[in-house]
């Protein structure tokens, strides 16, 4: 019996990653959910497993047999886009939660930008907001981006500004992801794969033009995949990020994706999961009190309202109305916060902003 790591899922055949690195083709056998868990899939990228490699024959294919799903640190859902009532696992086990924006061709809404960072936070999971493209953006589009970038930096939230196609911020990016498991989002077209990419040009993953009569992306990743990336980082950028050295000074090799020889570091491996471009996203099973518990401006003055239950949205002596007038709460959270509250679209599969 073998521990691994689930990285892609397609059907009922899963892509394992030993703990050598060598990865194996595997199906389930038996049930395999956690309990409390609800979702559409059993098993996610991210799962850690216990397989047995090779466990039987399929036609002329030597497959594995996943036996055991290990419990989840955390994990990432959002609404089923074909079951509305249900919840997929986009990803499980993550150190952080990348969230890959654009103001044009195509542009993505504070609302969706909101529901993923009220998910993130629900769920324990760090998020970071990319905003890239930024080479590609007109006098407008640059304010827009000062705006956008305002926002959440005033938040608390940590931001990032990057072109992949340019190679503009890229050792940041590294820098972030060096020694951490990382979960990519956004919508198609934003430039999720070109960022991969960019990271580690010997992935090449598969990228395409935005579409002119739509001004949207092509989708290219079909479904969630994790990666494990080889990275050359300069350590000026590392402070904060690596973890401390081993006493043994040599590298290591593993096999990566498409059993590449990678050479890795003695920090942890690093791995990125890319993710299809999403239209919306659908928030699941949580309440009214759940959601506001996630923006944290809201929060920080959940005591200064006159009413304990305060639903922040017509009662006297709220505080985070008094915030909003004052302009110091962004106008385009609280849209969020209300839109949420309301189920704003909720009768659709997802919400599309």
């Amino acid at each position: 019996m073998s521990t691994g790591l689930v990285m892609r899922s397609t059907g009922s055949r899963y892509i394992v990653r030993g703990e050598d690195g060598v990865l194996h083709t595997c199906i389930a056998k038996g049930k395999l959910r956690i309990k409390g868990y609800s979702t559409t899939n059993p098993l996610a990228v991210g799962d850690l497993v216990d397989f047995i490699p090779a466990a039987e024959v399929i036609g002329n294919e030597h497959v594995g047999a996943i036996t055991k799903l290990h419990q989840r640190r955390n994990y990432l859902v959002r609404k089923s886009v074909n079951l509305s009532h249900h919840k997929h696992v986009i990803a499980s086990n993550m150190d952080q939660c990348l969230i890959l924006v654009t103001l044009a061709r195509p542009r993505t809404s504070f609302g969706f930008i909101d529901r993923v960072l009220v998910t993130a936070e629900a769920y324990k999971i760090p998020p970071v907001i990319i905003f890239n493209k930024v080479d590609d953006y007109d006098d407008d589009e640059l304010g827009l981006l000062a705006e956008y970038e305002d926002v959440y930096q005033t938040v608390g939230y940590r931001t990032l500004i990057t072109s992949a196609l340019k190679n503009k911020g890229m050792d940041a990016v590294k820098a972030l992801l060096h020694g951490k498991v990382s979960l990519l989002v956004g919508h198609s077209g934003v430039g999720k794969s070109t960022l991969v990419n960019a990271i580690d040009p010997s992935l090449d993953l598969h990228t395409l033009e935005i579409s002119a009569s739509t001004d949207k992306g092509q989708h290219t990743t079909t479904a969630a995949q994790m990666f494990e990336l080889q990275l050359s980082v300069v350590s000026s950028q590392l402070s904060g990020v690596l973890r401390p050295a081993s006493d043994d000074p040599s590298p290591s090799t593993a096999v990566g994706p498409d059993n590449r020889q990678l050479t890795t570091d003695n920090s942890s491996p690093t791995f990125i999961i890319d993710t299809p471009g999403v239209k919306g996203f659908g928030l699941v099973d949580m309440t009214q009190k759940e959601i506001v518990d996630q923006f944290p401006e809201f929060f920080a003055l959940r005591g200064e309202c006159r009413f304990g239950d305060c639903k922040h949205m017509q009662e006297p002596g709220c505080a985070v109305l008094e915030g909003l007038d004052k302009g110091e709460i962004a106008a385009s959270r609280y849209n969020s916060y209300i839109d949420m509250v309301e189920g704003v679209d909720e009768a659709t599969s997802y919400r599309t902003d």
